[in-house]
């Protein structure tokens, strides 16, 4: 199989290019603005890399195409994917502040350094407020540094692939903030619509605010700027929805069961938080009355006990809704695999894109 460079190492030191330009750029603002673009810089260092990995191997699958070669990345697609990431880490720094997340990736989530921050230099006013007015505008800021790290990438582009690329990116930025809505609208919606429509209602925020989000959209931008056509580029949706929507229902079993010394997460944190997953929409489905009206008192209690977060793991255990996700994941991983089968992708990009389903859905954090 071709040798391709490591994407996350690219992709890392464009970023911190870009990232660098922008110290540099708010060096005269004063201490506070250098600050704020600091920890921006920092909410957008780390993480799996996912995004960019895909946006990186949908170009491949097309670049390669009928070729023996390995072709060199292009600035564009280097500059896209990281564009990607930092889009990314704006969604992290919102997330964490409408559902008053206290740690991302093992550190305090943005609005909480903030806060501290407040607190250790006696400013006036809320720490707390001051701390989620501020991770706002970083979220704010980083999805500004994510456009102006696309276009500076699209300035050699071919103009018709640059125009069918910005169209890709903002319809997953419009997506993913729709996804992120209907998340938080169902964590109060969820008592008013039947039962029998709550798993549809979980999946329909899973493909908004993560399987096209995470993986569609970033395989399909790299295959617009590598100039796919038609087929190629429904191949590549065909694999990346089936795979995103694995991908995160992996991530509703890890925001329940995973590690929190692994996932950087405080155990159960998605049950204290009152996200209304496909796992959750499972198990109601199975329980009866009395059993569903403590188990609705419990979710989204932010006090959970240790005691309470494993009563609630062993109920979904015990519904079967657990075994259902991960039949899910299974049946979504598999046609995702057919949807390569056949497909006119270059050889070693489709190992590749099969890697990467593996990772995506095979993984603890």
């Amino acid at each position: 199989m071709p040798h391709f460079p490591d994407p996350i190492v690219v992709v890392s030191q464009r970023v911190e290019r870009f990232l660098q330009a922008q110290r540099d750029a708010a060096a005269d603002f004063g201490a506070e603005a250098s600050a704020f673009v600091e920890s921006g810089a920092s909410a957008a260092t780390g993480g799996k890399g996912f995004r960019a990995k895909f946006c990186l191997a949908g170009w491949r699958a097309v670049a390669t195409a009928g070729t023996s070669g390995t072709p060199d990345i292009p600035e564009v697609v280097t500059a896209a994917s990281a564009a990607l990431e930092i889009f990314h880490a704006a969604a992290l720094v919102h997330d964490d502040v409408i559902d008053r997340s206290d740690t991302r990736r093992g550190r305090p989530a943005s609005h909480r350094a903030w806060e501290a921050a407040h607190r250790s230099e006696a400013w006036a006013g809320d720490g707390e407020e001051f701390g989620r007015s501020a991770a706002i505008l970083l979220g704010d800021l980083l999805v500004a540094w994510s456009d102006d790290l696309l276009e500076e990438g699209l300035v050699e582009a071919d103009p018709d692939r640059a125009h069918r690329a910005r169209g890709e990116f903002a319809r997953m930025r419009r997506e993913v903030t729709i996804g992120q809505f209907l998340d938080v609208a169902e964590e109060s919606a969820y008592v008013t619509a039947p039962v029998e429509t709550h798993a549809d209602r979980a999946l329909r925020v899973a493909s908004l605010k993560s399987a096209r989000y995470s993986v569609q959209h970033p395989l399909q931008l790299g295959a617009t700027l590598a100039g796919a056509d038609a087929e190629q580029y429904r191949a590549l949706g065909d694999f990346g929805h089936p795979i995103g929507l694995a991908f995160q229902l992996r991530d509703d079993v890890l925001g329940v069961f995973g590690d929190s010394a692994v996932t950087g997460k405080p155990v159960g944190d998605d049950l204290r938080e009152g996200k209304r997953t496909l796992l959750i929409a499972y198990a109601r489905a199975s329980l009866a009355p009395g059993a569903l009206r403590v188990f609705d008192e419990l979710i989204g209690d932010r006090e959970l006990s240790p005691e309470q977060v494993g009563h609630l793991q062993q109920t979904i255990i015990d519904t079967g809704a657990l075994a259902l996700v991960e039949e899910r994941i299974s049946a979504w991983a598999a046609e995702a695999d057919r949807a390569l089968r056949g497909a006119r992708l270059g050889n070693g990009a489709v190992s590749e894109l099969r890697d990467l389903a593996r990772a995506a859905t095979v993984r603890a954090a």
